[in-house]
């Protein structure tokens, strides 16, 4: 993640943002991170998760004990009602890996994911309100100074890079997160590979200021809750419908872009994963079979 929407969003990947550039069966992948780290990673989440906020907003005393507790509770509810589900997503793309898929397939299993991070949003709601109304001033001032040190950072990596260098960037990191998934790629592979990074509508720059809007729209909400003492209850609610516009943005530029950020992937894993060989098929039917068995390892450990 690049650090934005810390109160609202859980921690992930830096294109882990709304926008799944990579879709389906490859997305379950960087989900999950690597396997053998799976279940180390996934039962070290509350106190990963929790110096992450903390860096946004640096809790206090009282604050910090609420947290750890929410976050505690909000992986138990996950692992109980959650990793049920995402096993059943693995297994069903262990099924598809051997064969062909079409972008509609790409995008059930892209929708399907997003279900899963809109739920885990959702319980986290609650909670979330209840220490968002407890935060100062001070802290407020500390987020948007984050926030304009995390905007810095992606504008020099991101927004700062010429066309070629910004596809060269994107095609690199694209390459090693299928080769790790299905081997090492051919070159014709990578050819079409780095033609659909040159090809992609992605605009760092619009990325960027769509952010940064969001951000304003973030503290401005909390300094409301701060300034009139807003009751948890009303604050779960302002937070929900922050939560689904960033989900489902209203209709207009940026929808447009999402829509097709998001077609763009599916038609391209399809495109790309139809190309592989039977021996790149079979590393992915054995990767997800590797991290199903984690997840399976996860739920029983409850």
């Amino acid at each position: 993640m690049n650090g934005h929407d810390a109160l609202v969003r859980a921690p992930g990947g830096p294109d882990r943002r709304g926008r799944l550039q990579i879709i389906g069966v490859l997305l379950l992948a960087a989900l999950l991170g690597a396997c053998s780290a799976v279940r180390l990673a996934y039962n070290n989440l509350p106190t990963v998760s929790y110096w992450w906020l903390d860096g946004y907003v640096d809790f206090d005393g009282a604050q910090s004990l609420r947290v750890r507790e929410a976050l505690d509770g909000l992986l138990a509810w996950h692992r109980r009602e959650e990793l049920p589900q995402v096993l059943a997503l693995l297994r069903r793309a262990q099924a598809l890996a051997p064969n062909d898929i079409t972008p509609a397939q790409a995008c059930e299993f892209a929708d399907a994911i997003r279900g899963r991070l809109l739920a885990t949003a959702a319980r986290a709601e609650a909670p979330v309100a209840e220490i968002a109304v407890t935060l100062s001033p001070a802290q407020l001032q500390h987020l948007q100074a984050k926030y304009a040190k995390v905007n810095a950072e992606y504008r020099k990596e991101w927004v700062s890079l010429d066309t070629a260098a910004l596809h060269d960037k994107r095609y690199r990191r694209f390459l090693e997160r299928h080769e790790d998934f299905y081997g090492a790629l051919q070159a014709e592979q990578r050819a079409m590979l780095r033609r659909m990074t040159a090809e992609s509508v992605f605009d760092a720059r619009r990325a960027d200021a769509e952010r940064r809007d969001r951000q304003t729209e973030i503290v401005a909400m909390l300094r409301h809750f701060e300034s009139e003492r807003t009751p948890p209850a009303a604050a779960q609610s302002a937070i929900h419908a922050l939560v689904q516009r960033i989900a489902a943005p209203p209709a207009g530029p940026w929808r447009d872009h999402q829509l097709a950020l998001q077609d763009e992937g599916c038609r391209n894993l399809a495109a790309l994963h139809n190309t592989t060989t039977p021996a790149q098929r079979e590393r992915a039917v054995d990767r997800l079979g590797r991290y199903a068995r984690d997840v399976e390892a996860l739920v029983a450990a409850d």
